[in-house]
């Protein structure tokens, strides 16, 4: 079918820089930026099982076999342990494969994550960007070329398949790369809807809530980005809001609307130029996290993290967590000309125990680069 030699796609990850914990919730805008480091996934023809996933960060691959739409595992139940988004990327392209009466071949996917430390996470949305590359890979394997929307669609439903809470605002950076305003489609109508209709028809049409543009990015600040060497499961911690006492309460109104009016503030200072502006949403931006985890009692704030917020505020820049917190990482925005500040910044986070981790933001699209 596909006669090809080895595809490879990379796929960046991300940063929040506003909006998270609101993006989850239909409609609502948040702020991200795709990052210098990304995964790579190659795939090339399998001739020991229909599928091989080998990682560097597992010490074995896994052998998996196509059945009833979806991948098992034979006679070794644990071989697909923590590679649930590369499964579902992989079993999603294949149902679209199925729609149009392909067959999927034997594939070898091999990953490489720049987004880990020494094998521990960093908070840079690695499930969603291993998830992308993983759709563009399989289905560029397969003789489908994909559009960056289409990737994007694929990808989400192959993540609200496995967590309908996640937003999809990694998938997002990690596909149009660079700085984006992004809100979440509902994945509950999504995922109906494919059950109805399936793969080809529903991402085709238009999904309720979703939204995306391209933003500028700052014109004279400079992005630094600290990591508090302790990895937190994003799932985990937005999944307590989700309870029920939550859920469309007065609590939850006040916080919605107040991280809207932040996102868009953010926005428009972006759009604009006006990095004074922009510094203020930020500062804002975490002000809104805290009152979140007052409200709720998340553990957002860690010691580190709040550490690495006031050390920028003593600089005269803006930080605050980036993501769910708990641990994982936190950005800062300073004067980019300011290079004492920015010394003083990462000294200040080296004494409180935060790494200052070199990563950019490129100024162009990061994803599906190997054409």
């Amino acid at each position: 079918m596909t006669g090809r030699g080895p595809i490879s796609r990379h796929a960046p990850g991300k940063l929040f820089i506003a909006g998270e914990y609101a993006v989850v919730e239909p409609g609502h805008p948040a702020i991200l930026a795709a990052v210098d480091r990304q995964v790579g996934v190659t795939v090339s023809a399998s001739e020991t099982a229909d599928v091989v996933i080998d990682s560097d960060l597992r010490p074995q691959e896994a052998r998996l076999w196509r059945c009833d739409g979806g991948l098992a595992a034979g006679d070794e139940p644990q071989a697909s342990d923590g590679l649930a988004h590369v499964v579902s990327a992989i079993e999603v392209v294949d149902a679209l494969l199925a729609e149009r009466g392909l067959s999927a071949p034997p594939v070898h996917v091999s990953i490489d994550s720049r987004l880990h430390h020494d094998g521990t996470k960093l908070g840079l949305g690695s499930s969603g960007a291993v998830t992308v590359a993983t759709v563009d890979a399989v289905a560029a394997y397969c003789g489908l070329e994909l559009s960056p929307d289409a990737c994007f669609r694929l990808a989400m439903l192959a993540t609200a398949r496995l967590d309908a809470r996640s937003s999809g605002g990694d998938l997002a950076a990690s596909v149009w790369g660079g700085w984006i305003e992004y809100r979440a489609p509902d994945r509950t109508a999504v995922l109906g809807l494919v059950r109805r209709r399936g793969v080809e028809e529903t991402i085709r049409v238009p999904w309720p809530g979703f939204g995306l543009r391209r933003l500028p990015k700052p014109r004279g600040l400079a992005l630094e980005v600290g990591w508090t060497g302790q990895p937190v499961s994003t799932t985990s911690l937005a999944g307590r809001l989700s309870r029920r006492e939550w859920q469309g309460s007065p609590s939850q109104r006040r916080f919605l609307a107040s991280s809207d009016a932040c996102v868009r503030a953010a926005v428009r200072a972006l759009e604009q130029g006006d990095d004074q502006e922009l510094l203020r949403q930020i500062r804002g931006a975490r002000q809104v996290l805290a009152d979140l985890d007052d409200e709720v009692r998340l553990g957002i704030f860690t010691t580190r993290l709040t550490a690495l917020c006031d050390a920028a505020e003593s600089v005269g820049g803006a930080a605050k967590p980036s993501g769910a917190g708990g641990g994982d990482c936190g950005i800062a925005l300073l004067d980019a000309t300011a290079k004492e500040e920015i010394s003083r910044l990462r000294e200040g986070w080296a004494a409180a125990g935060v790494l200052p981790m070199p990563i950019h933001i490129p100024s162009t699209k990061g994803a599906r680069n190997d054409r």
